[in-house]
């Protein structure tokens, strides 16, 4: 089975897409939606705009920040 989006309605009625991995697993889920068009619209942005997309590693961020933080703790002790 190759890479694929599955539109499913889950427990509440909305509709959610998962990216499933060639193994079955999933990738990633999304919000619910209330249409099944909006779960189409979501998949063709995706599409779309995914490839383009840019990066961001929210990670080094936080690290750079607890570090200032905890040299900041040291100067004061």
């Amino acid at each position: 089975m190759p890479y694929a989006f599955e539109i499913y309605k889950d427990r509440a009625g909305e509709f959610r897409v998962r990216f499933k991995a060639p193994n079955g697993e999933n990738m990633f889920a999304s919000e619910g939606y209330a249409s099944k068009a909006a779960a189409n619209n979501l998949i063709r942005s995706v599409l779309k705009n995914g490839p383009g997309a840019a990066i961001i590693d929210s990670t080094k961020a936080v690290k750079a920040a607890k570090s200032a933080k905890n040299a900041k703790k040291k100067k004061t002790a």
